[in-house]
């Protein structure tokens, strides 16, 4: 059993910058892979980063390549998701999620345990 629980979302302006947390319980987060999905109001969840068991893969939808970068710390049992050059378009509740066996990371049933989510908000 895993618990998620993210933090550090808020309201930003455009071109601003925040950084995502997710906090794990258990013993055996280093086995997880690692994913953040987001879902804006009336739109479906949709991927948005994912990063090995290990941290050494890490994975990023094409709407974000280039200004975020997911990372973890399997010490603190925590992932995070740094997001530089917000637009508009990024505002949505950030999901952290843990898979403990994925054949694909983008896929949300790939996942089991998910976090409560966090918002972002991010104004033009």
């Amino acid at each position: 059993q895993v618990q998620l629980v993210e933090s550090g979302g808020g309201l930003v302006q455009a071109g601003g910058s925040l950084r995502l947390s997710c906090a794990a319980s258990g013993r055996t987060f280093g086995s997880y892979a690692m994913g953040w999905f987001r879902q804006a109001p009336g739109k479906e969840r949709e991927f948005v980063a994912a990063i090995s068991w290990s941290g050494r893969s890490t994975y990023y939808a094409d709407s974000v390549k280039g200004r975020f970068t997911i990372s973890r710390d399997n010490a603190k049992t925590t992932v995070y998701l740094q997001m530089n050059s917000l637009k508009p378009e990024d505002t949505a509740v950030y999901y952290c999620a843990a898979s403990n066996r994925p054949t694909t990371y983008d896929r949300s049933y790939e996942y089991n345990y998910w976090g409560q989510g966090t918002q972002v908000t991010v104004s033009s």
